[in-house]
């Protein structure tokens, strides 16, 4: 009980401690001088790392507005801490309303994605991007706010592994709005995403950004286009985690539903594809099983002499398996929408 009382009085002096030094960081940016501030600022980034107190005191306090303002500095220093202290106050979902609320702070955010002045900004910027586009209704915002997909795109294309990644979950988090399509496609982000197909590091993400945009037909078409990029989301089917196999087969599955006859023809003639889609109606996720049945029932419709060979071998093994259920509920499925999946945690610089 005495070791209980006394963790609680020590848990209560830091808290204390924490909100006087937040304080006093506060003020520092709104008073310091020039090369006060960006201490200040780094000072928050590292105070808002950890815990839902601190993140929730520090905002209460004012610093979001403050550290928007150095979003403009021509200290890198300050903008790289003004960033990542966003980012990082960004994780206490309250916070989230007050930047997005904050006149001007999504612009800025944008700025520094696209001209900020040292790779980590950039990153950071990108990172507060996918923080922010949890929120449903943040995502159309985000969307509409000019430059934003696009630098999200160029990051994708040409940052490094960490920008990649911070890119594509923030394009897939934005990809889960029903009204995302049109300026994905515009803004180059969907040619960025078919290209990221063929990077490990990012394939899984992009694989699920396309699914769900591929209920728009001209992206269908660009994406069922290259032969090249179907072989990707084969060669990930393959070789991908199981959410991965699993984005993967349900974007295939979107080309074969709404691409047509002769892109569903182009998916059947993909090497090896029987084998890999036995393999995921075997061992893959529930939907992964799902989507693949779909894709094996397309292709008989069409009689594609590929998937019917694929049918009579599904057909063989789900006999072997008496009494084993999950196969024959596997084929079964008609008919599948494909659901938005869940967003992925954002890692604290």
């Amino acid at each position: 009980m005495v070791e209980c009382v006394a963790a609680s009085c020590s848990s209560k002096a830091a808290i204390e401690a924490n909100k006087a030094t937040a304080r006093i960081l506060v003020r520092m940016l709104a008073e310091g001088s020039d090369s006060a501030k960006p201490v200040a600022a780094r000072e928050i980034r590292l105070l808002a790392k950890t815990g839902k107190q601190n993140r929730a005191f520090i905002a209460e306090l004012g610093a979001i507005p403050m550290l928007c303002r150095l979003l403009l500095s021509s200290d890198w220093m300050a903008q790289e801490n003004a960033v990542t202290a966003l980012l990082n106050l960004s994780i206490y979902e309250p916070n989230k309303t007050q930047i997005m609320e904050q006149e001007g702070c999504l612009r800025l955010i944008v700025s520094v994605l696209k001209n900020g002045w040292t790779t980590e900004a950039k990153e950071n910027a990108a990172a507060t991007l996918f923080s922010l586009s949890v929120v449903h209704d943040y995502k159309k915002m985000i969307i509409n706010e000019p430059g934003a997909v696009e630098e999200l795109a160029c990051m994708l294309t040409k940052g490094t592994p960490r920008g990649k990644k911070d890119a594509v979950m923030a394009l897939f988090n934005l990809s889960t709005h029903p009204e995302s399509s049109g300026r994905m496609l515009e803004s180059s982000a969907v040619v960025a995403l078919i290209e990221s197909l063929r990077n490990d590091t990012v394939s899984e993400e992009a694989a699920g950004a396309l699914a769900l945009l591929m209920k728009q037909p001209s992206i269908v078409h660009l994406v069922g286009s290259s032969e090249t990029m179907i072989t990707s989301l084969v060669g990930l089917m393959r070789q991908g985690t199981p959410k991965g196999k699993e984005n993967a087969v349900s974007a295939l599955y979107e080309i074969c539903r709404r691409g047509g006859s002769t892109l569903a023809h182009r998916v059947a003639r993909i090497p090896g594809l029987n084998t890999v889609i036995q393999n995921i109606t075997l061992t893959g996720t529930k939907r992964a099983k799902k989507k693949a049945s779909l894709i094996v029932k397309m292709c008989q419709r069409n009689q594609m002499p590929s998937a019917m060979a694929l049918g009579s071998t599904l057909t063989v093994v789900d006999h072997s398996l008496v009494g084993n259920s999950t196969l024959r509920r596997a084929a079964s499925f008609s008919s599948g929408e494909l659901s938005n999946p869940m967003s992925i945690s954002v890692p604290v610089p």
